[in-house]
């Protein structure tokens, strides 16, 4: 087996495309990464993007990896333990966290340590859903519509909250106001909004990074009061829908396994469970 380290996307999907693409919704993440890294390639910082694949000895790609500093390294499936073994011995750190299919991560985290001294920690086991068809949720009062300029108080609100709440480790953005007004402009994004019978937004749903066939749902926030109301569902069911309606063929998202809830949820509308992935934090 090869390390191959590349430093341009548009080559490192020249090269794992097909092995990426085999298994879309496992590599949901990774392709929507990618296609963040084409269109707003500013958005990434002063230290670029760094991607790497795994070669057997006919050539033919094995495993596959990217990092957006200062995000976690994230892992594409990986069938052969010795590649992963592999990418440990051959990627650059230090490494705040690792991010993959539980098996590879699981094996990555603990070899990682061995190799470094670093602890590892598990922060979330997470899983990956696809849905090609919405399942309507019982209805509840209100009915969506898109993010306008004048929701940009409420998105830098609650994108921080969502992060505070999901992803609390996580480095925050250095612009808010910023993140908001790309959401706003569908910048990347498309964001979805519930309002109550009263007016009031009381949930939000995104959608994005493309895939070759299908776009992820992600965020999905509802402020703690508003819970339980069946906002986020009907909102989620109804992001989906209109991705769908828009020519995508496919949709994922990623669950926390510890919220048996969402999961539930989910699974009412027409997401099916594809894999299971773990992320670790390292020091």
């Amino acid at each position: 087996m090869q390390l191959h380290r590349i430093d341009d996307v548009g080559v490192f999907l020249d090269r794992a495309g097909p092995f990426l693409g085999a298994r879309e919704a496992e590599h949901c993440l990774i392709f929507g990464i990618c296609s963040n890294v084409q269109a707003q390639p500013a958005l990434f910082g002063d230290q670029p993007p760094r991607f790497a694949v795994v070669t057997d000895d006919d050539g033919a790609v094995v495993a596959a990896t990217l990092r957006t500093p200062p995000f976690p390294q994230v892992l594409s499936m990986i069938d052969d333990p010795a590649a992963v073994d592999l990418l440990v011995s051959g990627l650059e750190g230090p490494l705040p966290a690792v991010l993959g299919p539980s098996a590879a991560a699981d094996r990555f985290a603990s070899h990682w340590t061995e190799r470094t001294g670093e602890a590892a920690r598990l922060s979330v086991a997470e899983r990956i859903f696809r849905l090609t068809r919405v399942i309507p949720p019982r209805a509840t009062d209100g009915s969506w519509r898109l993010a306008e300029a004048r929701d940009r108080d409420l998105l830098m609100a609650w994108i921080d909250a969502f992060r505070l709440e999901a992803v609390p480790e996580d480095p925050p953005p250095a612009d808010l106001g910023a993140v908001a007004d790309r959401w706003i402009a569908r910048i990347g994004r498309t964001t979805y909004l519930w309002e109550d019978e009263a007016g009031r937004v009381v949930s939000l749903v995104g959608a994005s990074g493309q895939t070759p066939h299908g776009i992820r749902i992600a965020p999905v926030y509802t402020p703690p009061e508003r819970r339980g109301r069946g906002y986020a569902s009907n909102l989620t069911a109804a992001a989906s829908q209109d991705q769908l309606d828009n020519g995508r063929a496919l949709c994922f998202l990623f669950t926390d396994l510890a919220n048996p809830t969402s999961n539930k949820i989910y699974r009412q509308i027409g997401y099916q469970p594809v894999c299971d992935v773990n992320l670790y934090r390292f020091g």
